[in-house]
């Protein structure tokens, strides 16, 4: 009876041995988990290089320069970001000291690719100066200009546009053209947008040089329609430098040819009275 009990339990113990997994072939039968695809990171895109613009032909093309008289004049922060949208060029003839009292503005023409020229220091008659009055009003001025641009004008426009033989020794020694103008817009004089509106573009024609004034508020508010409106009608607007014919001029030649026999040219200019001109702020901003 012994032999028989031991027989039966062994058979017992091996079919539970057999039934009973083990712990390898539990872990075997466990299914894997299917690992995530990796993100791939894609490259971040190469900035893009804004075209450079070609320079204006104006031999090809119709233009006209807008120049700017006694400045930087306290609105000239408000131009100068209007004449950017409208990716035009203008010049601006600088007075030495609001160059002084309105640094940032000096120095924002010469970084937006303007022109500047030489306007004197405190905006005396050279007509009634001496050549030494005349030449320490104009290297006054380009000392000026140098040290907050590090740029020196490259024109003169004398105050008023009135010049003599004194103005224009001394504009030899400095070797500088001078630039005066063909057409105005008597901003100083109105102050209203409408009839500077109306007068520039009455006087506006094919490589014409356009008087006006960086501190009067009506000629920079209503700038933004006058560029459209030019444009519209085929103008590009340029810095005087760009016109046909500027490269070519020689120290004290006078710019536009005829511009100094003209008259009328100082009809388009302040009087002089003290209350034409806008002040330098004692902030120095």
């Amino acid at each position: 009876m012994k032999s028989s009990t031991r027989i039966v339990l062994a058979g017992s113990c091996a079919l539970g041995l057999l039934s009973a997994p083990t712990a390898a072939w539990s872990a075997e039968q466990k299914p894997t988990a299917t690992p995530k695809p990796t993100a791939t990171a894609k490259p971040a895109p190469k900035p893009t290089a804004k075209p450079v613009p070609k320079p204006v032909d104006c031999t090809k093309v119709k233009c006209i320069a807008l120049t700017f008289d006694d400045g930087p004049g306290k609105y000239a922060d408000k131009l100068l970001a209007t004449l950017k949208k409208h990716n035009a060029k203008a010049t601006f003839f600088l007075e030495g000291q609001y160059v002084k009292s309105r640094p940032a503005f000096a120095k924002l023409m010469v970084a937006e690719g303007h022109d500047i020229g030489n306007h004197s220091y405190t905006h005396p008659k050279f007509t009634e100066s001496s050549v030494e009055q005349i030449r320490e009003e104009l290297k006054k001025t380009q000392d000026v200009v140098k040290k907050v641009t590090g740029r020196y004008p490259t024109t003169i426009r004398p105050p008023y546009g009135l010049l003599d033989d004194d103005t224009k020794a001394v504009a030899t020694e400095l070797k500088m053209p001078i630039v005066l103008w063909n057409g105005g817009s008597r901003d100083w004089a109105t102050k209203n947008e409408k009839a500077i509106y109306d007068e520039v573009l009455k006087n506006a024609k094919r490589d014409g040089v356009i008087l006006m004034h960086d501190w009067v508020a009506q000629t920079v508010t209503v700038m933004p329609r006058l560029l459209a409106e030019l444009k519209k009608q085929g103008y590009h607007v340029v810095a005087v430098s760009s016109l046909p014919g500027f490269t070519a001029l020689k120290p004290a030649e006078v710019f536009p040819a005829g511009a100094a026999e003209d008259k009328d040219l100082s009809a388009d200019s302040p009087t002089g009275d003290p209350d034409d001109f806008a002040e330098s702020p004692a902030d120095g901003n």
